[in-house]
């Protein structure tokens, strides 16, 4: 299966979920997001019932209303069943507020598409991904096993994305935040990036 980086856009995929908003069993697709004009966060973790998982997926639930206002659907993703998601959401405390899909890969398909997918232990790695509601990959980070990530950066990252994706002219700077300043790249600012933030 091929690969999808960065700036492709990610072919159709399915994932059975469980949904904790509503206790129920569900189905989530690429082409459901598309045609609902949403921008979709794919945030792969290695398994339930470990670790730094559920302290990854407890802080991105503080931000998922946040997200959410933003037009994002977020949805976890491990190789687990649905089964295990149901039982592990409602037994560990710290799940207790999450309320986004949390999709079921057990043939890790999905994974390995987006590259993620440990062979020798059937897990996926930590990784974030930002999908356009065009369908296109804007955005992607992998971490190894031991390395928790930091929800409060994937809402900075949503924000310069959505900005940019009517300003697609303009470049966000590191740190940007809304209000701050942007970039023109053009011939004017090379060399001069200190001078055009300024």
């Amino acid at each position: 299966m091929e690969k999808v980086k960065v700036g492709q856009r990610v072919p159709n995929f399915e994932l059975e979920i469980y949904d904790p908003k509503t206790g129920s069993f569900g189905r989530i697709s690429l082409e459901d997001m598309i045609r609902e004009r949403k921008w979709l966060v794919l945030f792969f973790y290695p398994a339930d019932f470990t670790f730094v998982c559920p302290t990854e997926l407890a802080d991105l639930a503080e931000h998922y209303d946040e997200l959410a206002e933003m037009g994002v659907e977020v949805v976890s993703v491990s190789t687990d069943t649905k089964y295990v998601h149901l039982a592990w959401q409602q037994s560990e405390k710290l799940l207790e507020n999450v309320r986004f899909p949390m999709g079921a890969d057990p043939t890790g398909k999905v994974s390995r598409m987006f590259d993620v997918y440990d062979e020798d232990t059937g897990l996926a790695l930590r990784g974030t991904f930002i999908i356009n509601p065009d369908g296109i990959l804007v955005g992607a980070e992998i971490n190894y096993y031991n390395v928790g990530r930091n929800a409060e950066e994937l809402v900075r990252k949503m924000k310069a994305n959505l900005y940019l994706m009517s300003h697609p002219d303009e470049a966000c700077p590191a740190k940007w935040e809304p209000g701050r300043k942007t970039l023109k790249p053009s011939e004017e600012i090379v060399g001069k990036v200190y001078e055009a933030l300024e």
